[in-house]
């Protein structure tokens, strides 16, 4: 008898999760793959490293199934959904870190550089809820936002600003400067680590140099370095900015960084002497690589731990342009930075056990992969079956095993179509639906996780939740 109850104990013990008190991280490494759905992992995966191979973070020991659904819409925006990770609150579509109560008002037109930036929020139109970043700020923690796109876009700015609509990116950029008009108190002395594009939002307005610069006048770069931020605008800046000292990097004058394949091809145009003037200044940008480091450098400064936000934006919008590889290079350039960062806190912290790192996305998008595809047939290249004859349709034309729901290249008449066109860098992936810009889907996302408080991310759960696992591993 008391044998079977020993053997009973062991069985419960091994179908019990194993424990994990809270508390435990001192730093989270938060990764955001914008609109990087499960196709696109799959699609990513064999483009880069064959059926058989895994990206970098598939090697995460720890997975999830995510619920994207805003509070108003079945499929979810950016800013809902990545302010639902940061708040564990859902918001409405175009909404950033505010209550559910919180009217999307698009900006109006300032008469000045023309932009759709005016804040028309108004008055008595939600309230801010405290986002993860504040939160590990107000703990005495170091905390960043680094993403390819403008630094202002939704996902980052989703970390640290509070509006009722991501458009007002003038005024999300006042959030981020301490002591000035409209800076958000939450953030204390400030967000330690800021790097991304969108240099015009941060700089006045000048009709020949700065056409979409603020029409305050307000230079909020001066600003911040006026309260101890190094400023650096490109990679070589980056690189000798100080350890000890606040950062902000915009490395794009205007608008997002360069995809990863135009910044590779820029840097082989200035190897090769044959760059024009725009690559010679998309050549400086650094890799989101080569931002993570730096950023995981910086914070590690700090001896109570840190907090950084990770997003590789551009996914989301070559996706969009039904780009496919641009999409594919995109996300394995996200992939590195993983894995950079996993490098760089294995170097102190073999076992990751101070550190949670999270990856995920904030939404879904429509690629489609087709079958039935032979095995090592170009994931970008003409669908082919087992035999190595081209799958076609009902009317003998063939296509390519991806393929989007909706989107802009719906011909008329589909025609035959070659290797050496769908290969093609700036090829666009036919659509079923003709729409002027591909839409996200309202598909669940993948999350992968590893280090501390990692095994309590599992099965299927709301956007939401990932919130609550994190400030709980936090101990917060």
């Amino acid at each position: 008898m008391i044998k079977h109850s020993i053997i009973a104990a062991l069985v419960a013990a091994s179908l019990t999760p194993l424990a994990h008190a809270a508390g435990e991280a001192k730093n989270i490494i938060f990764f955001l793959g914008d609109g990087m759905g499960p196709t696109t992992i799959t699609a990513a995966r064999i483009y880069k490293y064959k059926e058989e191979g895994l990206l970098n973070f598939e090697k995460f020991e720890r997975t999830a199934r995510i619920i994207t659904y805003s509070n108003n819409a079945q499929t979810t925006d950016s800013a809902p959904s990545m302010a639902a990770y940061m708040t564990g609150v859902k918001a409405n579509n175009e909404v950033l870190a505010m209550t559910a109560n919180t009217t999307a008002i698009a900006p109006t037109t300032d008469a000045t550089n023309g932009t759709k930036s005016v804040n028309a929020c108004g008055s008595n139109n939600g309230s801010a809820v405290t986002t993860l970043l504040e939160l590990a700020k107000s703990n005495g923690k170091a905390v960043g936002a680094i993403t390819t796109t403008e630094l202002t876009h939704a996902t980052p700015a989703a970390t640290y600003a509070h509006i009722c609509h991501r458009d007002a990116q003038y005024d999300i950029a006042a959030q981020l400067v301490p002591g000035g008009t409209g800076f958000n108190s939450a953030l204390g002395t400030g967000v330690d680590v800021l790097m991304g594009g969108g240099r015009n939002q941060f700089t006045p307005y000048n009709a020949s140099t700065n056409s979409k610069g603020r029409s305050d006048n307000r230079d909020l770069l001066a600003e911040l370095k006026a309260k101890g931020y190094t400023v650096g605008a490109n990679k070589t800046e980056m690189n000798a900015a100080p350890l000890d000292k606040p950062y902000i990097g915009l490395y794009s004058a205007t608008s997002h960084l360069a995809y990863d394949l135009d910044r590779q091809q820029a840097v082989a145009a200035v190897n090769a002497g044959t760059a024009t003037t725009a690559q010679a200044d998309v050549a400086t940008q650094p890799t989101l690589a080569e931002m993570t480091s730096k950023a995981i450098d910086i914070l590690s400064q700090n001896h109570k731990g840190f907090f950084l936000m990770v997003e590789g934006g551009r996914i989301d919008h070559a996706l969009h342009g039904t780009n496919a590889k641009r999409v594919m290079e995109d996300t394995i350039a996200f992939d590195d930075a993983i894995q950079a960062a996993v490098d760089k806190i294995k170097k102190t912290d073999p076992a990751l056990s101070n550190t949670l790192i999270v990856v995920t996305a904030d939404h879904d998008h429509t690629m489609t992969f087709n079958g039935y595809v032979k095995r090592g047939n170009p994931i970008l290249d003409i669908a082919r079956d087992v035999n190595g004859k081209e799958i076609l349709d009902a009317n003998g034309v063939n296509a390519t095993t991806l393929v989007f729901g909706n989107g802009p290249n719906r011909p008329a008449t589909r025609s035959t179509l070659t290797s050496s066109a769908v290969l093609a860098d700036s090829y666009l992936q036919e659509t079923g639906v003709r729409l002027s810009s591909e839409t996200h889907g309202g598909g669940d996302v993948k999350l992968l996780a590893t280090g501390a408080g990692a095994t309590t991310f599992k099965g299927t759960m709301d956007n939401t939740k990932v919130f609550t696992l994190m400030k709980t591993a936090y101990g917060f």
